[in-house]
């Protein structure tokens, strides 16, 4: 589902043509091999065991590190060459992303010549970078399914697939859909049996996968390569269609019992996961997918993965919410005010370590840049809160947006010590 744009990939080569050949590689590469033991698929680095702990994204990787990852995911080739050195320096692999023409957003694979002039640019990238020690496996595209008709990108993935082959023999290659779908699986098992991993992107979804792929045929071994909240498809809306958005609570919750029961409980084909998103962007809502916030504060979500890929939980803890009131009602009333009228607001948390908490408010209009599969949307403008906290922490009473409209009011609870939780409220402004 989600992904960094092919802009990202595409301007890199467009505006950069020779910056490929300028940073020579570190020398040396790592043998990566899967080998089945006893009918389960085991991921071998170097000649010893590799399980994937893994981060979405390039941000922060001393936090990556020290919150026992191991490993990150890119999505294109300019993003994972930006920063191979400094992840191998850190400890880190990463799954190098070659993004593949999707065409939803224009390629077409009726085109030979751009099919050619893609295989050629990838071949070039593979033949240069093939022997940097960070690489882990090459993702060949990500959710080219999405919104597609055309099933000749699978057999494009073949030919890459087969060309990665023969120029690298130290690394294997993957493909990654939106979802799982028995149609999908087929197609890759018939149209490019190249593939070695099979990439699954899934939220809500999650727990069941491993029963799925064994349903839908699969042998080989896979990968959970986005995994975090429900997405802003799979949740309640509101009666003007606005998703409903878990709070940071509710989503650390589901991110522990996805980890525990739909990743690491499958011991015999999932090979490793990489969790969505290492950083922070606009996606519906400004918060939604993020691990961290605009700020760089880190939500309850952060001490669950420290807890699963360490072990243990962290020092210090980030507050948790336990409920929130427009008006007296809760997110699912789908809750309608006046323009300008007075509306009471409430949150109540607490915090596992009794540190004081203090409390932000934001109003944004619904944003109306919603794209597909995670393309770049803007940010909407905030809304001035005009309003003060009701002498308790927590409460907070407001004078709503004079323009009609759908707002959400954000709540941004903070302990002092870089952590928060979070949670915004949908509401109507209607004059009738």
């Amino acid at each position: 589902m989600k992904k960094i744009s092919l802009i990202l990939s595409m301007v890199f080569f467009l505006t950069n043509p020779f910056k490929l050949f300028c940073q020579a590689p570190a020398p040396g590469p790592i043998k990566v091999e899967m080998r089945e033991e006893n009918g389960n698929w085991q991921l071998y680095r170097g000649g010893k065991p590799y399980y994937i702990k893994g981060v979405g994204g390039q941000a922060e990787m001393d936090r990556a590190v020290a919150y026992g990852a191991n490993s990150i995911r890119s999505w294109g080739a300019g993003e994972a060459i930006a920063v191979l050195d400094e992840a191998h320096a850190k400890g880190l692999t990463i799954s190098f992303g070659l993004w593949v023409g999707c065409e939803r957003q224009g390629f077409d694979y009726n085109d030979s010549k751009a099919v050619q002039a893609q295989l050629e640019r990838f071949t070039e990238i593979v033949e240069t970078y093939k022997d940097h020690p960070a690489i882990l496996v090459w993702g060949i595209g990500n959710e080219m399914d999405l919104f597609y008709s055309d099933f000749k990108v699978w057999n494009a993935v073949e030919d890459i697939a087969k060309m990665i082959k023969r120029v690298d023999p130290n690394h294997p290659t993957m493909t990654v859909t939106a979802g799982l779908d028995v149609a999908e699986v087929q197609l890759i098992m018939d149209r490019a049996p190249s593939i070695d991993i099979y990439g699954i992107n899934t939220y809500g979804g999650l727990i069941g996968i491993d029963q799925e792929m064994r349903a839908y045929g699969w042998k080989k071994p896979y990968i959970i390569t986005e995994w975090g909240p429900n997405g802003h498809w799979e949740v309640a809306k509101t009666k003007w269609g606005a998703p409903i958005e878990q709070t940071s609570t509710e989503k650390a919750a589901d991110y522990a019992r996805r980890y525990e029961q739909g990743i690491a409980e499958d011991t015999a084909m999932c090979i490793g996961s990489y969790v969505f998103l290492w950083g922070q962007k606009q996606e519906t809502t400004p918060t939604w997918y993020g691990l961290f916030l605009e700020d760089g504060s880190e939500t309850e979500v952060m001490d669950v993965l420290e807890k699963s890929w360490r072990g243990k939980y962290p020092d210090n803890r980030a507050p948790s919410i336990d409920k929130m009131e427009m008006n007296g009602a809760e997110t699912r009333a789908s809750v309608y005010v006046k323009p300008g009228s007075k509306v009471q607001f409430e949150v109540e948390s607490k915090d596992p370590d009794n540190d004081p908490l203090t409390y932000r408010y934001e109003i944004l209009p619904e944003s109306t840049d919603i794209k597909s599969g995670g393309d770049k949307e803007s940010r909407p403008e905030p809304i001035a809160v005009v309003g003060k906290d009701g002498g308790t922490p927590g409460k907070l009473a407001f004078k709503a947006p004079k323009k009609e409209g759908p707002y959400r009011l954000f709540t941004y609870i903070y302990d002092g010590n870089g952590n928060a939780a979070t949670a915004n409220f949908p509401f109507y402004v209607k004059k009738d």
